[in-house]
């Protein structure tokens, strides 16, 4: 089932176009990466979802109900979590959690055990009973995600949650989405930390000035980003003089030794690179390791927003609905 479809989402902010025609598709159990340039339109969508902003034109549901016609019961079945977010300073982590706990009507009687389980999961038990004015900032931004979770939501809209956090929080954040993942959450996640996203969602959807440009895997996204394949090789001597000999082949575009190591580029179009161990062996070179460099999702991110690259396609590129592995 489709957990978030946006057909054809316009919204205007006076003469800025924020959104132009987006359309995406979330499926249920998906960890869903919404990347794209800052201005790309991301946090409008994120808060339409949220049924806090209308849009001018275009549809927006989630789990099959309209977020301007249905808002009421929308609001129920999602955990939203913005950019920036305020709390109650002076209250203490159990409270502030039990108050929005009373608010999304979780009964009396159940709010202590679902509150425990929300501290629990996010990694706040040692904060339980501190005041929230004490917490650093990446404990809030741990008693925002729980505070997502105590009407145990079945879609996360997180808008930026690992933003601004030291390396050890960012890594403990992205830690508790990936079990939220792996208990069966839906969950769109903004994020300008592209590499971390790789391991975590199962697809992603990257947009500019408020249009999708890609939507489907990671792993079709690295491929379209890859021009050419590029090759480590570690022999045990005489890197220059095997490099000079590859640089020769007509399959090679480029080869230079570095420290000991060449770094090999195949002529665009060129996936299979066992000649080149063939090639090696056969002139009687001693090959350690060779190796094909990883593509990064940085690499894809800025190949498929440059605007070269968007006006040479041949055609746009279609939402990609099968479901992908995580990781």
């Amino acid at each position: 089932m489709t957990a978030i479809s946006v057909e054809n989402l316009h919204k205007r902010f006076g003469k800025t176009h924020a959104l132009q025609g987006l359309s995406l598709a979330v499926e249920e159990g998906d960890v869903y990466g919404f990347l794209g340039p800052n201005g790309a339109g991301k946090t409008t969508t994120m808060r339409i979802l949220a049924t806090l902003l209308r849009p001018d034109s275009g549809t927006a549901r989630v789990l099959g109900h309209d977020v301007i016609e249905e808002a009421t019961a929308v609001r129920p079945v999602i955990g939203y979590m913005p950019d920036t977010s305020g709390a109650y300073r002076d209250m203490l982590v159990h409270e502030y959690l039990e108050f929005f706990a009373a608010a999304y009507r979780v009964p009396a009687s159940q709010r202590g055990h679902v509150v425990s389980d929300c501290i629990t999961l996010t990694g706040l038990h040692d904060k339980r009973n501190e005041l929230i004015e004490a917490l650093s900032r990446g404990m809030r931004q741990r008693l925002g995600l729980a505070r997502c979770l105590v009407h145990d939501p079945k879609v996360l809209i997180l808008d930026e949650p690992a933003s601004g956090l030291d390396p050890r929080a960012r890594i403990e954040i992205l830690e508790v989405l990936r079990a939220l993942g792996d208990m069966g959450k839906t969950v769109l996640i903004s994020s300008h930390i592209l590499s971390e996203l790789r391991h975590l969602c199962n697809k992603i959807c990257i947009i500019d000035l408020g249009k999708s440009i890609y939507s489907g895997t990671i792993a079709e996204a690295l491929e379209r980003a890859r021009t050419a394949h590029r090759l480590q090789i570690r022999l045990v001597d005489r890197a220059q003089e095997a490099s000079d000999m590859l640089r020769e082949m007509d399959e090679i575009r480029e080869a230079h030794a570095t420290d000991g190591s060449i770094v090999v580029e195949l002529v665009e179009g060129i996936a299979d690179f066992s000649f080149v161990a063939t090639t090696l062996v056969h002139k009687g070179f001693a090959l350690l390791t060779i190796r094909e460099e990883e593509i990064l999702l940085e690499d894809a991110f800025i190949r498929l927003t440059d605007t070269d690259t968007l006006e040479a396609a041949d055609a746009p590129v279609a939402a990609d609905t099968t479901s992908g592995n995580r990781g």
